[in-house]
């Protein structure tokens, strides 16, 4: 399938996707226009497909609710869009608009510029939220916290707005104001995956390191 063909094209019905688990949620965030990128990172093209369809389609593999987060006018040609209720707030804006929309428990929010994510960790996440009583489940990988592919239960809308209005706009603050599952790096490896699928493009180096 040509690029243009596959970009006017939902994800979503390719029965090669879908599940049957009407009990989760799917949130894509795609940002913008990137100022380090200059270009909009979800519509960058990687394999055969943008950035954006490779975010849709791996989490359509664990839910037939999968939305984008970001403008309507830019991103509606690819899926059901939700946008920011308070823009140009970042990443915890988008994590608000989507626990604001939703209508299930768990959500998984998934950055757009995670190319080489797999259905099969975030149906395992899923599967690790299921176990979990704490309202987020966020691994701890490559680094650092990826707060970016994590479960959020939609009744932390609040206190995310609450955030917000308080001008607080760094996801890592929100873990010490609510309970939160950690899991580990050793228990990623362990489970059969590579810490190499929370690689994220944030620069040109980023990008072309990503596609060799």
């Amino acid at each position: 399938m040509a690029n243009s063909d596959l970009a006017n094209s939902d994800p979503l019905a390719n029965s090669e996707w879908r599940t049957a688990d009407p009990g989760v949620s799917a949130f894509v965030l795609a940002g913008g226009r990137s100022s380090r990128m200059r270009a909009d990172k979800a519509l960058l093209s990687f394999g055969d497909a943008s950035l954006l369809q490779r975010a849709l389609q791996s989490a359509a593999a664990i839910t037939d609710k999968v939305y984008i987060v970001g403008a309507r006018e830019r991103y509606a040609r690819f899926g059901e869009v939700i946008e920011d209720i308070y823009p140009g707030c970042g990443p915890l804006g988008g994590i608000h608009a989507a626990l604001t929309a939703t209508r299930t428990d768990p959500n998984l929010i998934l950055s757009v510029d995670m190319p080489l994510m797999t259905r099969e960790f975030l149906s395992w996440l899923i599967q690790q939220a299921g176990h979990a009583e704490e309202p987020i489940v966020v691994p701890k990988a490559a680094g650092g916290l990826q707060p970016l592919c994590a479960i959020y239960q939609r009744t932390l809308a609040g206190i995310v707005e609450q955030a917000l209005l308080e001008a607080d706009y760094k996801i890592s603050h929100l873990f010490s104001r609510v309970a939160t599952h950690i899991i580990a790096e050793d228990e990623i490896v362990a489970a059969g995956f590579s810490a190499e699928i929370f690689h994220n493009i944030n620069t040109p180096e980023d990008y072309a390191r990503c596609r060799r």
